[in-house]
């Protein structure tokens, strides 16, 4: 049970900055940062099984394997856009947060312009 160890990390690490941030308060950023690397170390197996079963998929299927490239780049710039947001607000720097999410959606918008234009272009060849 991987989310019990996910949920153990999170609760041990939220103890130990209630305490830490009392008397080192600069420490918190710390403490926050080995939690997010420690949980996501502990999902990289099983994003490397998705990633693997959606390229199995993909291969059986017409998916262009491009495409599938790109939605995986796509949601790892999502994650960790959404990691870099949480610490920012962590450490109280909203304005910096908000910048990271918008430069986060904009990349993700613009990569996924191949993906649009095929639907597109298919939508057409459909359409009398």
């Amino acid at each position: 049970m991987d989310i019990i160890k996910i949920i153990g990390i999170g609760l041990i690490a939220l103890i130990i900055i209630v305490i830490v941030k009392q008397y080192r308060p600069e420490f918190v950023l710390y403490v926050s940062l080995m939690a997010g690397v420690l949980i996501l170390t502990l999902i990289m197996d099983k994003m490397g099984a998705i990633i693997q079963l959606l390229t199995t998929l993909s291969n059986q299927t017409a998916i262009n394997n491009e495409f599938l490239l790109l939605l995986i780049k796509i949601t790892g710039i999502a994650f960790l856009t959404e990691f870099a947001v949480s610490i920012c607000k962590d450490t109280g720097e909203t304005a910096v947060a908000n910048k990271i999410d918008i430069g986060g959606k904009v990349i993700m918008i613009s990569m996924s312009i191949p993906i649009i234009a095929s639907l597109l272009e298919t939508i057409l060849k459909i359409l009398p």
